[in-house]
């Protein structure tokens, strides 16, 4: 590999790994305000930054007597590592974790016009300043210190890589979980709100119903009081005609006989009156009766009385929303130590796609509970 064996290039890609740790994590922090630890890992290694360097070294290498060659070569080596690398962990962790969208001169949000030109300085200060101190101290360094401390870091390297994109890779499951659990979480509630207002609408139009009999009985048993009022008057006006007659007939064959016959009309005439009251009383009595039962018939409407199922229907959609807010408290308590830490590490990170999702889990993960 030009002048360095493949163990040195590995020790320069922690090397540079740390120092772009250093770069971003200041950056940030100043930029925020409060202290970020920057990257994809918890190591304090930004593999972007070591990758980034190890490749401007190799491509400048070759034409290093050259500044402008080596500002172009650093310029579209680092930029295409970048776009791709972007690209791909926004496919595997469904985020991306940095965006220069509202940058101008950009490009998908992975790289733009500034970064690269960055990129083309940071080139020419890595060969001609950077990089000559560090390859003097790993080379200087003792064969078996140095052969020790890079399977040390290795070890210690693959292990949080392995941590860190597991974690990762579940952060993006768990927006995708997010998403979709929100999505029938909203389709839910529609259906709920359909559903109930189809309810009250039901119960409004049997309540409606209810008093529209209860005010054809009130009227029907109004038109048969007066029907029975107006027949026991008749009846009485024709019992008193003939009593009339009557009595000019027998009044002169006997004052006696008048009498009594006088008497019971008199006796009859009361009991008549007596019915006639008994039947508006009744009358009253049954209509009010009427009434009443078809009130409380309008006033005990439940959802039992509507279309069969629906109440049945209200509770399962009621059960369904219960239980997936309760799952994705669930995915919130299971937010680990790793996936809180991708969160404040990277506060740049967006989704276009499952933006709303990632806004809750930063929540969260900046609280420490549920922000709900």
């Amino acid at each position: 590999m030009y002048t360095y064996p493949w163990h040195h290039w590995i020790a320069f890609f922690y090397i540079y790994c740390f120092f772009g740790w250093i770069f971003e994590s200041v950056y940030v922090s100043l930029k925020t305000g409060h202290l970020v630890n920057r990257g994809f890992l918890r190591l304090p290694m930004l593999p972007l930054y070591g990758t980034g360097a190890v490749m401007m070294l190799w491509v400048s290498l070759p034409v290093k007597d050259s500044l402008v060659l080596v500002y172009l070569s650093g310029v579209v080596a680092a930029t295409a590592l970048e776009y791709v690398t972007g690209y791909m962990m926004e496919r595997l962790f469904k985020m991306k974790y940095w965006d220069y969208s509202n940058q101008r001169f950009q490009i998908n949000g992975y790289i733009c016009l500034t970064s690269s030109i960055a990129w083309g300085v940071l080139t020419i200060f890595l060969t001609e300043v950077i990089h000559r101190p560090v390859a003097d101290f790993v080379l200087n360094m003792d064969p078996f210190a140095r052969s020790f401390l890079l399977s040390a870091v290795t070890v210690v390297f693959v292990f949080d890589a392995v941590k860190s994109t597991r974690e990762a890779l579940a952060l993006g499951q768990v927006l995708e979980a997010m998403t979709r659990m929100k999505g029938q979480l909203d389709e839910l509630q529609l259906q709920l709100a359909l559903l109930k207002a189809e309810t009250s609408q039901k119960l409004e139009d049997l309540k409606s119903d209810a008093r529209v009999q209860a005010a054809e009985l009130r009227n029907d048993a109004y038109a048969r009081m007066r029907e029975w009022k107006s027949d026991a008057w008749i009846r009485v006006e024709e019992l008193k005609t003939e009593t009339a007659s009557l009595a000019a007939e027998l009044r002169d064959t006997t004052r006696q006989k008048a009498a009594e016959l006088k008497e019971d009309t008199a006796n009859i005439a009361a009991r008549l009156k007596d019915s006639v009251h008994h039947t508006a009383a009744v009358s009253g009595e049954e209509a009010a009766s009427w009434e009443s039962e078809s009130e409380t018939e309008g006033q005990s409407l439940d959802h039992r009385q509507l279309r069969p199922g629906l109440s049945e229907q209200i509770q399962l959609l009621t059960q369904r929303t219960q239980t997936l807010v309760e799952s994705r408290r669930k995915l919130y308590s299971r937010m680990s130590f790793y996936r809180r830490s991708l969160l404040k590490g990277n506060p740049t990170a967006s989704s276009k796609k499952f933006a709303e999702a990632l806004k809750e889990l930063r929540a969260m993960a900046e609280k420490g509970h549920d922000p709900q």
